[in-house]
């Protein structure tokens, strides 16, 4: 492969012409280029007269393009000076109309712009404001949409992906995200094993992401070359055709030397990751990054000398340009041509990195991950030449000890110490669809609405090196756009169409209506005494909520929602303006009218304002190893995982006893459990962990308890039985599994709690995907009933292909738990997901409740458990008002209750109070939990 040329943050050569070719290189392009014929002509002749009286020398065949070369070897990478002079994108193609988009509200990257009017043609915004029909009249097959209002945004960019290398549906002939052949890679290209394919492309396009930056993973602590690509599906269908500016010398295409270089991505990691690939230390990776890096200066040295001699006119004995293969995009960092995103959590990493680049004078584009980044501010000030970014999750955190103290105010204490925010995906880790949710969790807890817009479009397109035609929405900028239903922060929002190089994305795209309130920027909650507490306590503040008063009267309270006693929940109508519910030791007294609290005005009592705020059922949490993990990295912190009978031996001391009982491995106060809590989760249902067939049987516990023995930590001891069935390359067969699960309910007449499943009075609750494993598992049921006459209560949990079978479920009675609630074809089994609006008119919940089933969401990891009552909106809000307030909070409450038998609490249910809203209002904010039960009412 050529080589690109190379750039020195050295001194460099003290010559006056190369001061005067840098003061011609901001000519325009046409001009450089005689400059440059010029000037290596000059050096030519004086390199020649240098030498007259001495011995003849020979001169290289090429001598004037190794003088050319050397000078490029100090040319900043960016876009060409006459860049946005250009009238067609390199991107355009033939045939697409011009669009003028009517009547928007534009937010363009750094500002606002009231219903205004936007050109797209040939691939690039032709004009931005109050278009008079003079502009577009001379478009022929001119497209017009009328925005009726709605934000338009600049297409969403994600800086951190692994779409196309870590491709959707999972196969292990398409994985290519790391190589595992050594901890420095720097010749690796993400863009080699690019997968044109993965399903998740149309998907994340419908999320209104239009460009990625596709990284290696983080298994190395260099893992290769990033590539930076738009989203669209091409003609060429190649994955060159989807790149955005790679290297001029990508495929060896001669480039005219005196245009400026493309800026090169690179992904570098530090911490856990390659330490636990390479079964290395701390210690041996940065040694690893040291000695890289040394070879690297090593092989930058002989070239800067090499270029010193040739631009002296000593060509005796120089020999070729010292380069190499496997090094030269390492050497061109140093260069400082090359965007550095370094996977890296903790302070001791980042410390460590910084020192990197300061020992070896090389910029960093941005910490990746960065979990403890808002701890140490001053650090990444410290690093060379710039200050990086930070590129974060909103709430992902604690899956491993360097991420336990991500904290969800990182964003806003980072921008507050004026450092740039990006929020990110990784995906597939996150869903890249659902990239601007990141954006609007930031902006709820404290970071700026200008900078969390920013933070998921131009600010990481400036990371990238990109910000000169992708994320803002300016006049000969890609046309690159995003028309939203709702406002960009508002929960829920979704594209109405989305064009990348000026070509709409979205066919036939499905639009919900959102209530006009969703059209303004949404009121965020007030956070700062909970980001105070996260810097003085270092990312791990206390989360024990506190005790109220034995009286308790919440006022200004503008409604109330309860189970009504036969499996939903309700609203209270009666509750009025400015109403109040007064409670002693968790128990309502009363509510209503004032009054009714005028009883216990003599008395020591808490009054708080809940400024038109809500009251509500407390949600329930299934679906992860919530109560059971700590850290999933860390293995001592968990419960553990059962024996499987199907793939390995029982022991002995286990033969015949009962089934294995989450109840036993319980741990309290987690922080994920507790960041849940004060969520308005106040109950979890959590199964034993399992890699085979049986998992156990699962327990009810009160999330806000401290430890269990406490009254009300543990809610109901057993629940239901659970089993997981799929294929597997290592287990038994799909037929096999589901064979032993029938001798189990026909067969199996040791234990007690199994024939309690038989006769349906324990439900029975299967994990699953796959719509024909479910048809089994529905034709199973069925053969029970006919030989034994019993009903067994069966849910299917997972159940990404469930709605293909909506009928067939809601006549046989089965449940369903959708985990997660918003689909994602990650595995083979679950690849024929219905993805809802914008793609279709029908969800997966909205089909299933159609036909009758009844329908409860989970959580596959325990760090989401938090945003449960964000799931359970969003569900409602893209349901075309199929889904009621009501409804949607049965989806996490009274439905998860019969689902997982879990018996009905009635009068002791926990309640959640929020002020500001309800629990489904992302503007609302959880303050207290009222728990009969434990009879308390907990303060947050």
């Amino acid at each position: 492969m050529d080589k690109l040329p190379t750039y020195s943050e050295s001194p460099p050569v003290d010559l006056p012409r190369l001061a005067r070719w840098r003061l011609k290189h901001r000519m325009a392009s046409i001009a450089l280029t005689l400059c440059f014929i010029s000037v290596a002509s000059l050096l030519l002749s004086l390199s020649q007269l240098a030498f007259l009286g001495k011995q003849s020398v020979q001169l290289p065949l090429h001598a004037e393009q190794i003088l050319q070369k050397c000078y490029m070897l100090h040319a900043k990478p960016g876009p060409p000076s006459n860049f946005h002079q250009r009238t067609e994108s390199d991107r355009f193609v033939q045939g697409t109309h011009a669009t003028l988009i009517r009547n928007a509200s534009i937010w363009t990257g750094d500002q606002e712009i009231t219903q205004g009017d936007i050109l797209l043609d040939k691939g690039i915004i032709k004009f931005v404001g109050h278009a008079s029909p003079s502009i577009f009249n001379k478009f022929k097959d001119l497209v017009t949409l009328d925005a009726g209002g709605s934000w338009v945004t600049p297409g969403i960019v994600d800086l951190h992906s692994h779409l196309g290398v870590d491709s959707a549906p999972y196969l292990s002939g398409a994985s290519d995200t790391n190589s595992l052949k050594g901890p420095v890679l720097p010749w690796l290209r993400s863009l080699d094993g690019l997968n044109t394919h993965d399903d998740a492309y149309r998907l994340s396009i419908s999320g209104g992401v239009t460009t990625a930056n596709v990284l290696p993973g983080s298994a190395n602590a260099i893992g290769g070359q990033a590539f930076v690509i738009k989203l669209r599906p091409t003609a060429e269908r190649s994955p060159s055709s989807m790149l955005l500016e790679p290297p001029y010398t990508l495929n060896g295409t001669y480039v005219d030397p005196t245009l400026p270089p493309r800026w090169r991505q690179m992904k570098h990691a530090c911490g856990e990751n390659p330490s636990r690939v390479y079964g290395n230390t701390r210690m041996d990776t940065f040694w690893a990054f040291r000695q890289a890096y040394d070879t690297a200066r090593q092989i930058k040295e002989q070239q800067d000398a090499y270029c010193t001699r040739a631009l002296a006119g000593e060509w005796e004995d120089l020999g070729e340009f010292p380069d190499n293969l496997q090094w030269e995009a390492l050497v061109d960092v140093l260069r400082g041509r090359v965007k550095v995103h370094t996977h890296c959590y903790e302070t001791v990493d980042l410390d460590d990195f910084v020192r990197l680049t300061n020992e070896f004078q090389f910029p960093i584009a941005a910490f990746h991950h960065a979990h403890e980044t808002y701890l140490v501010p001053g650090t990444l000030k410290q690093a060379y030449g710039q200050t990086p970014a930070a590129a974060l999750f909103a709430t992902n955190a604690r899956y491993k000890r360097e991420a336990y103290r991500g904290s969800e105010f990182a964003p806003r204490i980072l921008a507050e110490n004026g450092i740039d925010v990006v929020m990110k995906s990784d995906h597939p880790v996150l869903n890249s669809r659902f990239l601007l949710y990141e954006a609007q969790q930031a902006y709820l807890y404290g970071l700026p609405a200008n900078l969390a817009l920013a933070s998921v479009t131009s600010t990481p397109a400036r990371i990238m090196g990109q910000d000169h035609r992708i994320g803002f929405v300016r006049e000969g900028y890609d046309a690159d756009l995003v028309v939203w239903d709702s406002h960009p922060l508002a929960l829920g929002t979704t594209p109405q169409q989305v064009w990348i190089d000026g070509i709409p994305q979205l066919s036939e795209p499905a639009v919900a209506s959102k209530p006009v309130s969703f059209q303004q920027v949404p009121r965020a909650p007030n956070f700062d005494l909970e980001a105070a507490a996260a810097i003085k306590y270092e990312g791990l503040p206390p989360l024990m909520p506190k005790k109220a008063k034995d009286l308790v009267v919440f006022a200004n309270v503008s409604s109330i929602y309860v189970p009504d006693g036969v499996g939903g929940v309700m609203s209270v109508a009666d509750i009025g303006e400015r109403g109040v519910v007064a409670l002693r030791k968790g128990v309502v007294q009363c509510w209503g009218a004032a009054a009714c609290a005028s009883e216990f005005a003599s008395q020591d009592v808490e009054w708080i304002d809940l400024e038109g705020g809500s009251i509500a059922p407390g949600l329930i949490s299934y679906g992860s190893p919530l109560g059971l993990d700590e850290i999933q990295g860390e293995s001592s912190t968990h419960d553990g995982t059962v024996f499987d009978p199907l793939t390995g031996s029982i022991p002995s001391i286990l033969a015949g006893s009962e089934l294995i009982k989450a109840s036993d491995g319980l741990q309290f106060a987690g922080r994920d459990t507790l960041l849940a809590y004060r969520a308005g989760v106040t109950a979890g249902v959590t199964a034993p962990s399992s890699g085979g067939l049986i998992a156990g049987l699962s327990t009810a516990f009160s999330t806000g308890a401290a430890h269990k023995l406490e009254d009300g930590a543990v809610i109901q001891d057993v629940a239901a039985l659970h089993v997981q069935i799929g294929h597997s390359k290592r287990g038994p067969s799909v037929s096999t599994q589901i064979a032993a699960l029938r001798n189990i309910l026909l067969g199996d007449k040791s234990s007690a709690t199994l024939a309690e499943v038989a006769k349906g009075t324990i439900p029975l609750v299967v994990q699953v995907q796959n719509a024909d494993i479910i048809a089994s598992l529905i034709e199973l049921k069925k053969e029970i009933r006919t030989r034994t006459g019993t009903d067994i209560q069966l849910t299917i949990s997972g159940a990404a292909e469930a709605h293909l079978l909506a009928k067939e479920l809601g006549e046989a009675g089965v449940g369903v738990i959708l985990t997660p609630s918003r689909p994602f074809p990650d595995v083979w089994e679950s690849k024929r997901i219905l993805p809802g609006p914008p793609l279709t008119n029908e969800s997966a919940i909205t089909t299933l409740l159609a036909h009758g089933v009844t329908v409860g969401i989970g959580t596959a990891e325990q760090w989401s458990a938090r945003n449960t009552r964000f799931d359970i909106a969003w569900a409602a809000l893209e349901s075309f008002d199929r889904i009621s307030k009501e409804q949607a909070l049965a989806l996490a409450s009274v439905n998860l209750e019969k689902l997982l038998g879990v018996k009905p609490s009635g009068a002791l249910g926990d309640l959640v109070v929020t002020r500001g809203g309800t629990v489904l209002d992302s503007e609302a904010k959880v303050v207290g939990i009222i728990s009969a039960r434990r009879g308390i009412v907990d303060l947050i």
